[in-house]
């Protein structure tokens, strides 16, 4: 535990944890913004169609590989 030897070390270290905790407070708030737009529906289009592309065109060529025999 510290010891404060006046009132205006008291005041600083007051100040110092109070911008602290508004920092940390933003923080969060931009954690919980980057959160949201990541699971917004517009993000999930993009991998869905990818994977679906892929695995469309693999299924394809197979079936007229094997049509072909």
């Amino acid at each position: 535990m510290r010891q404060y030897k006046n009132k205006n070390e008291i005041n600083h270290d007051l100040k110092r944890l109070s911008l602290e905790r508004q920092i940390a407070w933003e923080e969060i708030k931009g954690l919980k913004e980057g959160f949201k737009e990541s699971i917004r529906p517009h993000n999930w289009v993009e991998p869905i169609l990818t994977t679906a592309k892929r695995y469309g065109i693999q299924f394809l060529l197979s079936w007229l590989l094997k049509k072909k025999r």
